[in-house]
């Protein structure tokens, strides 16, 4: 994929942990389009890291802005992102969404953290278009939260701000309640992601009304062992190991598998299981489909069994 030449044209602090990044291209070309809930792909140290990008309405434009948190105990890259000046190139892939919203159907907006940046443009592309929408943005305390202030004046009253450490701390009982036919966006820490969707699905809210996008990777635990997958195709056994994800260790082996996220959220690499049990790691699957053990995401979950049988 050919990369955009990008220069950090800006930065701007938010809170103590948080930047946002103005990127605009170094030769002056027009940026691809992009549509809200898109991301760009980052080159860091060691890889690269998707960010998503922000637009608070239509004439929002004039390059990328994307919005980083620095995790001092993370994998490096936003150590790198908040290690650049402005001026700084870097390259990033052409945006890509796979966090879309439904043209035209009213919208609960639900973010946690820096999950707010792919929300934002959502909110803001409802706003434009005149469709109902109301937007909770959870987080432990506001000087905390980029884009609060940013949120609040130019959405109003459809912004809710929840603070653990205050009274409006995020109910997601009465959000879930009062959601009715409008469909649930989310996107924020895994723990925030779960606990939503298995409210909404307890509540009987249909599967295809929930969409999320998770914001981190999947931990690995302490408890993690190594297990083997059986490919059912070819009756070939490889062993996964502690730190290394089933699409990895199948594509050292010669393996062509389609993935994309690598997170356990866009449900590209779901994979039937003809026997064992898997460690369901993923925000895709309700508790029931993980329950009944019948598919998995490979690029996050493992297995509780010894061994897994995929349909590969």
């Amino acid at each position: 994929m050919t990369k955009l030449d990008l220069i950090v044209a800006k930065l701007r602090p938010l809170t103590e942990r948080i930047s946002e990044f103005t990127l605009r291209p170094a030769d002056g070309a027009a940026l691809p389009g992009w549509e809200a809930g898109a991301h760009i792909r980052v080159d860091v140290d060691g890889g690269d890291r998707a960010y998503s990008l922000i637009r608070f309405g239509p004439g929002d434009g004039g390059g990328y802005r994307i919005a980083v948190q620095r995790e001092d105990d993370g994998a490096g890259g936003s150590r790198f992102m908040h290690e650049l000046k402005e001026g700084d190139r870097i390259a990033a892939t052409p945006p890509k969404c796979d966090f879309p919203i439904v043209t035209g159907e009213a919208a609960v907006l639900l973010a946690g953290g820096i999950g707010i940046t792919p929300i934002i443009s959502m909110a803001a592309e409802l706003q434009a278009a005149g469709v109902p929408f109301e937007l909770h943005y959870a987080g432990r305390s506001r000087e905390l939260m980029g884009f609060a202030d940013d949120l609040s004046e130019r959405f109003g009253d459809a912004v809710a701000i929840h603070c653990d450490d205050d009274a409006s701390a995020l109910d997601l009982d009465a959000v879930i309640g009062a959601l009715g036919e409008r469909h649930l966006y989310i996107c924020g820490p895994r723990g925030m992601i779960d606990a939503a969707r298995s409210k909404a699905e307890a509540a009987g809210v249909p599967g295809a009304r929930v969409h999320v996008e998770l914001f981190d990777n999947a931990s690995a635990a302490a408890s993690d062992r190594a297990f083997e997958v059986e490919i059912a195709s070819s009756g070939e056994v490889f062993t996964i190991p502690p730190g290394k994800s089933i699409i990895e260790v199948l594509e050292e082996g010669g393996m062509d598998l389609i993935h994309d996220c690598q997170r356990g959220d866009c449900g590209i690499c779901q994979t039937d299981v003809i026997s064992g049990e898997p460690d369901h790691r993923d925000v895709v699957l309700s508790d029931a489909e993980k329950a009944e053990g019948k598919v998995m995401q490979i690029c996050v979950s493992r297995a509780k069994s010894a061994r897994l049988v995929l349909d590969l």
